[in-house]
């Protein structure tokens, strides 16, 4: 077994939570004292910083979300009410993609930067990634911090990265400098797997060993038959501008959270309370400050939107000891329907059935259409070629699968107030080929 940081990441539960509260008070006092916000905050909530000792007092306080993210910037305020530090001090500026809304803007540290990159670099290590190791990175360099945290993350465990940034590069590079692993997107390796397969090179038989699949929630069976087409293992990442960055190792036993830069816990909105580790709800975190440290941008108890589950706090079959969480999905891409929510993910696994990639690309896209009486989902789905595609099975295989965990929305789909119809196109015949940036896989047009 190899480690990145081995103290830290196989440290007993009682130490990490003993080291958890340590870190607790401090960060909440570091936010009183250096940021504008919660300066102002905690005396409107009438706070007392010298009150949270733990865990348990970390949840009493309020919740923050991006809504107030963005009531705290330019244009709304004159300042970055957010920001922590001295402009002299911030060694750089960020933004969220702005999907959502007007971009967040977060600020950081050198500092800052070195705590990202050991949550990723721990990540790596886990994964069995290491000195000699050459990584394509197919993620934007720009304001968005993940690609340049990995090449960070890179330089402190010895690997070289291959800085490409889209997953549209020559299969030269995969030909000339023989790489070990790409960082990608499921749907960006996909494509990728095809263009090499259409100038000779079987991506089974090129010099990856391991795959890293970020940047969007997948289904497994969309991760199990990208690993069937490379024939090599595919870890999942999850990270945001925020910092979360939590990372699954070769067991692939759900990801691990760096809980001592990280808080992580589960809340439900609708029930406006915490849920038990096994119970989903959204990723509230906080960060967390060792003793002495500074940051740029401080978070406290602020809702990212995306949902998931704690798997486990017991020790994993790799050795490390942190807690373990569902592979998060983002709320933004779940719809309602009769009160029942179903997730672009669910789209997505009905979609990937085995029998069914025998006759498709893989891509997809869906819509939802109606009103409060009848609503119809709409699945259109890529073929190799829509003169041999079996449509009647892959429709019945998707039915099979999106049902399965589904009963609410499966009995309204025997009311009849619920409709599935498919649409088969041929290769580059969906919708979003025609719109520029990230393909929205599940819209809902009611």
């Amino acid at each position: 077994m190899s480690y990145f940081n081995e103290k830290m990441e196989t440290m007993s539960r009682d130490d990490i939570d003993t080291l958890v509260e340590e870190r607790i008070k401090y960060t909440v006092e570091y936010a009183y004292k250096n940021s504008p916000f919660y300066r102002k905050w905690f005396k409107e909530n009438r706070i007392n910083t010298s009150d949270i000792k733990s865990h348990e007092d970390l949840r009493e306080l309020p919740i923050i979300t991006s809504k107030t993210l963005r009531e705290r910037q330019p244009p709304e305020t004159e300042n970055f009410e957010f920001k922590c530090m001295d402009w002299d001090d911030i060694y750089t500026i960020h933004e969220t993609s702005g999907t959502s809304g007007i971009p967040k803007s977060f600020f950081l540290t050198w500092d800052d930067w070195n705590r990202y990159a050991e949550k990723y670099a721990r990540s790596f290590v886990s994964q069995h990634f290491g000195r000699g190791d050459r990584v394509v990175v197919c993620a934007a360099y720009g304001m968005n911090v993940g690609a340049n945290t990995m090449t960070l993350a890179a330089q402190k465990i010895g690997m070289a990265i291959i800085p490409e940034g889209k997953c549209t590069f020559p299969v030269r590079i995969i030909k000339n400098y023989q790489p070990t692993g790409i960082v990608g997107s499921i749907f960006k390796l996909l494509r990728l797997a095809k263009r090499m397969e259409a100038e000779g090179i079987l991506p089974q038989e090129s010099s990856i060993k391991h795959l890293v699949a970020g940047g969007e929630s997948f289904a497994e069976e969309s991760r199990a038959y990208l690993e069937e087409i490379w024939d090599v293992p595919v870890y999942n990442t999850y990270g945001s501008t925020e910092g979360t960055m939590c990372g699954e190792c070769y067991v692939k036993a759900g990801m691990h959270v760096p809980e001592d830069l990280v808080h992580l816990d589960v809340y439900n909105p609708q029930l406006k309370d915490f849920v038990n580790d096994g119970e989903c709800g959204r990723i509230v975190l906080t960060t967390l400050l060792p003793v002495g440290q500074k940051t740029g941008t401080l978070l406290l108890n602020y809702d990212t939107e995306d949902t998931t589950v704690v798997l486990s706090r017991e020790k994993c079959k790799c050795g490390r000891t942190h807690m373990r969480i569902l592979n998060p999905q983002r709320e933004a891409e779940t719809v309602w329907v009769g009160g029942n929510p179903f997730n672009k993910v669910d789209i997505e696994q009905g979609v990937f059935q085995r029998d069914n990639m025998e006759y498709l690309t893989g891509e997809y896209e869906a819509f939802l259409y109606g009103d409060e009486m009848e609503t119809t989902l709409r699945v259109s789905i890529e073929c190799n070629d829509p003169a041999n595609c079996d449509e009647d099975m892959i429709s019945e295989n998707f039915i099979k699968s999106f049902f399965k965990f589904k009963p609410g929305i499966r009995q309204a789909y025997s009311d009849g107030t619920f409709n599935v119809v498919f649409n088969f196109t041929g290769p580059e015949g969906l919708e979003f080929y025609k719109i520029r940036g990230r393909p929205k896989r599940l819209v809902d047009r009611r």
